[in-house]
């Protein structure tokens, strides 16, 4: 038996879409930020299987639609070991040191006359080299909120700084898992996403930076900025040296230099094992309880850092959650929702809604505007109904990755509009399960810091911008 060739139309296309969302809406509205844990993932099967039924009922094989979820994942092998390797390599970048040293140096950029500024460079130091915009907030964001109460600066303006460097940190991080996942949904790569990313980001945040500057100086505050017991924890924790930098340097280097990005993480994962035997003696001894450091200490030290959950203990509860890593395993998460967004995807393209919805979208407009323009809308209407940044980021990378590719755009734009639009507005919103954890752990409201979080309601703004007058818009070199 073949296939019959039925069009669906755009209704039946929706259809499973908008059950996907209510589900997902609820979902989140039920587990709140336990969603990610798997239930979410678990409705994304229960969308393709919506989608199954509905191909079933025009008359679409079976096999074709699992032949196609095949293909999808085939996709993502890639994607998936890099995700893998960013754990691996953050395991070894926190007992090494690296990461220590890098938020060590972040926090002595602090000055009371420039302290809104301040704090959105540590904070954008601090999510660079962790990849987590909620790690950077519940460490060093709750401190610069403190010292900003001591000093009489506005918890509302505070608040607005530390998101908006926590967010532009992750927004460029490779350990970031949302950098990760918008290259993943969209077919573009790593690293050509992060250098992508930076058309948009880089102005974006250089305009934060300077209004904040502007806020700072009408502000009145005197005071000392305590982060020296900050300073001096962490000191007495790691080996802090600049020495220490030469790791990240090399890895920099690599992608410069068009290394593969799973052999560049490859590398740096390992060079970051070898630096913490060299630099951090004491933290392997702590780890693995022994008073002398042996080879089969160091070893399942550094492997369980690659590997597993790794926790340092500095006498600083507020540190501790700062010094914590997944390894490879605390991406499963985010590969597992990955793989489910793929099915989804792979059976919507198999029976045609992907192919309709996307052509439905370029009939709207024939400019390159138009099709951003939607992008963003998207984006936006997930995070307010889902209430979840990867869902803003999945379904509609998944939904309009045909549409740019029919369009002629290579797939960094859509990767690049996925996170300027959804990555950066889920903390926006009260319910969102990002401004929920954002406003609970910094102890200021959403309508208190949104207008200050500069640049994350200034980053759709800059994309749609950069679109609308074809700035640096580029194109698949087949179709160019």
């Amino acid at each position: 038996m073949k296939n019959k060739k039925i069009l669906l139309s755009l209704t039946e296309s929706l259809f499973p879409v908008f059950i996907l969302i209510l589900l997902l809406a609820y979902n989140v509205y039920l587990y709140g930020d336990s969603a990610m844990n798997g239930s979410n993932q678990f409705i994304l099967l229960l969308g393709a299987a919506i989608a199954i039924v509905l191909g079933l009922n025009k008359g679409i094989l079976f096999k074709s639609m699992i032949d196609a979820v095949s293909l999808n994942l085939k996709s993502i092998t890639g994607a998936i070991l890099i995700l893998l390797f960013v754990g691996a390599l953050s395991g070894t970048w926190l007992i090494s040191g690296i990461i220590p040293s890098m938020i060590y140096y972040g926090l002595q950029v602090l000055h009371p006359s420039v302290f809104l500024p301040s704090c959105l460079i540590i904070c954008a130091i601090i999510s660079i080299s962790t990849g987590s915009s909620w790690t950077t907030s519940a460490t060093v964001g709750i401190a610069l909120i403190g010292i900003g109460r001591a000093i009489d600066i506005p918890v509302g303006m505070v608040a607005g700084a530390v998101i908006s460097g926590a967010y532009f940190g992750d927004k460029l991080s490779p350990l970031s898992d949302t950098t990760n996942l918008a290259p993943a949904v969209s077919g573009s790569d790593l690293f050509t996403h992060i250098k992508y990313l930076t058309i948009t980001t880089v102005p974006t945040v250089i305009i934060t930076l300077i209004v904040l500057s502007i806020i700072n100086l009408f502000i009145v505050s005197s005071g000392p900025t305590d982060h020296q017991s900050l300073l001096n924890t962490i000191n007495d924790t790691f080996h802090i040296s600049p020495f220490l930098f030469i790791v990240p340097l090399i890895v920099i280097f690599m992608i410069f230099k068009k290394t593969p990005p799973l052999i560049a993480l490859f590398i740096g994962t390992v060079l970051g094992g070898i630096f913490a035997v060299i630099f951090q003696t004491s933290i392997i001894n702590h780890i693995s309880g022994n008073s002398e450091l042996t080879f089969s200490s160091a070893y399942q030290v550094v492997l369980n850092a690659i590997t597993i959950e790794t926790s340092i203990d500095s006498g600083d509860p507020l540190l501790n959650d700062l010094f914590n890593s997944g390894g490879m395993k605390g991406m499963l998460n985010t590969i597992w929702l990955v793989i489910c967004a793929m099915v989804f995807g792979g059976i919507m393209e198999a029976i045609g809604a992907l192919k309709k919805i996307s052509s439905s979208l370029l009939e709207l407009g024939k400019s390159t505007f138009s099709i951003f323009a939607s992008t963003v809308g998207s984006c936006l209407a997930i995070n307010l109904t889902a209430s979840d940044q990867y869902l803003s980021i999945v379904i509609p990378g998944k939904m309009f990755s045909k549409a740019y590719e029919d369009k002629g755009l290579a797939p960094e734009n859509l990767s690049r509009t996925l996170e300027d639009s959804g990555t950066v507005t889920s903390v926006l919103i009260p319910w969102n399960t990002c401004g929920a954890y954002q406003s609970g752990i910094l102890g200021v409201s959403v309508a208190d810091y949104f207008i200050y979080a500069i640049f994350n309601w200034l980053s759709p703004f800059m994309t749609l911008f950069i679109a609308a007058f074809n700035i640096k818009i580029q194109k698949l070199k087949n179709k160019a």
